[in-house]
């Protein structure tokens, strides 16, 4: 099984990949169980009626992150990589004043989403934190079909049966790929990634490039891999430019519009400081995930809730460093989504798992190493900028504030973008040899989100959740 650079990169809607896209995508899913008659009740006639049952994060923190709306956006028949941001509200608008929901290939299906979207405050279902059930029933009652979804971070998306088989080994995490025997460089970890380099002389870049290949030919190749890059800087630009106040009750101001233009404005005035170029790559991922948490257009990096790292990063290689390119932009991005491969395959990416270490982290990590790439670094100072940023978010709580992809997402994406600099920048002044592995960091990342408190994984349960202003 093969885990594509365009796994990593998925363009979708805000505020979350997990909360959002993965439910929108379980909903879209089901519809498809629906049309194959595969897996019906015994004896039920055909479908009516349709629910659908959030719980553990996803019914917590269901309300701020949109998940209720995604669900019903899945079963209108929306996809998050086509869906228009710009029509969502109509889309959810008539199926709430229709209270049906009307599907190529099914007869209508009667769906209210006041009462058939539940949100369950009980326990989380057993094999993941963030579970959901939905469900048909025919005109009767009688359960039609019923399937368990459960979305494992990055917007992927697994149903109990493969989430379990993966549990006990039998099942790749990269379920949602394709099969590719003949891919030439099949690096599961940082050290064979390493020795396949050494061996075959190639960058990371380019034993990532030629994986791809198998899957498709290299002008498609190439089209949909600039097309990603377009999304992520079409939504640091709208977000440069958009104002006013971030939907969800926290009343969060959008900043990144004045902050930009206080920067334009000291161009060229001797007043900037040594550390402007910080500034800039805060708020270039501020953009972004401002936008994201308006349910605007990203690309997940490798999720939503740290979509900003990796655009901030790239951006700040365009427009600061000399000598920068569209080639180097490739080389970014096919860099970081290999180190973004390893993290999911051998950890995790979902902030409901290990916390913020897994999605803020997990992106600088590959935005570092994408940098180092872009700069020409080798591939073992590659590998060690990819550590270097991993290492100094292991960790890091997912504590959002009233479960909105708000406070303290949209700085915290800023600081990774800073904290991925900074280590592209060390690793480059190194020879690429280093103390602590990347594949070591991995692992202690996946041990500290398995043994963290459900509390600080995306429950807004603790931490800066639970310590509000009072007014």
């Amino acid at each position: 099984m093969f885990l594509s650079i365009f796994d990593i990169f998925k363009i979708g809607i805000g505020p979350s990949s997990s909360h959002t896209v993965g439910p929108m995508c379980a909903a879209a899913e089901f519809l498809n169980e629906l049309r194959s008659g595969a897996r019906k009740w015994p004896g039920s006639g055909a479908p009516a009626h349709l629910k659908c049952t959030f719980y553990g994060s996803l019914a917590w923190t269901g309300k701020g992150h949109a998940t209720d709306r995604a669900a019903i956006l899945g079963l209108a028949g929306c996809l998050p990589q086509t869906l228009d941001p710009n029509e969502v509200e109509a889309i959810e608008a008539k199926v709430e004043k229709d209270k049906q929901i009307t599907a190529q290939g099914l007869p209508p299906l009667a769906f209210d989403p006041e009462h058939d979207v539940v949100f369950d405050f009980g326990a989380p279902l057993p094999l993941h934190a963030n579970g959901m059930i939905l469900e048909a029933f025919d005109d009767t009652g009688q359960l039609h079909l019923q399937q368990t979804y459960y979305s494992v971070g990055g917007g992927f998306v697994l149903t109990a049966e493969e989430l379990e088989a993966r549990k006990n080994g039998k099942l790749p995490v990269q379920v949602t790929s394709v099969k590719t025997p003949n891919k030439p460089y099949p690096f599961a970890s940082a050290a064979q990634m390493l020795e396949m380099g050494a061996i075959s002389g190639k960058s990371i870049a380019q034993m990532k490039r030629e994986n791809e290949l198998v899957l498709m030919a290299a002008n498609e190749f190439d089209e949909k891999l600039w097309r990603v890059w377009e999304v992520m800087n079409a939504c640091i630009n709208r977000g440069l430019e958009r104002t006013g106040t971030l939907p969800g009750g926290l009343n969060v101001q959008r900043r990144a519009a004045d902050i930009k233009r206080q920067l334009d404005e000291e161009r060229g005035n001797n007043m900037s400081m040594p550390h402007v170029g910080n500034d800039w790559l805060s708020v270039y991922a501020m953009a972004v995930n401002e936008e994201n948490a308006a349910g605007g257009q990203v690309v997940t990096a490798p999720t939503n809730g740290a979509a900003g790292v990796i655009p901030a990063t790239i951006r700040y290689y365009k427009d600061q460093c000399p000598g920068s390119n569209d080639e180097g932009v490739r080389t970014f991005l096919l860099t970081a989504a290999a180190i973004g491969g390893l993290i999911k395959t051998n950890a995790s990416i979902s902030g409901a798992e290990v916390g913020c270490q897994g999605e803020v982290g997990s992106a600088a990590s590959m935005a570092a190493a994408g940098l180092c790439a872009a700069l020409g670094g080798s591939n073992e100072q590659i590998e060690n900028a990819a550590e270097i940023a991993l290492e100094h978010h292991l960790g890091m709580t997912c504590d959002p504030a009233k479960g909105l992809v708000q406070v303290p997402c949209i700085e915290r994406n800023g600081l990774g973008a800073i904290k991925a600099v900074s280590a592209a920048s060390l690793a480059l002044r190194g020879d690429g040899s280093h103390f602590m592995p990347l594949d070591n960091c991995i692992e202690a990342m996946r041990q500290t989100g398995e043994e963290m408190n459900e509390k600080y994984k995306e429950t807004s349960l603790g931490g800066l959740a639970v310590n509000l202003p009072e007014c």
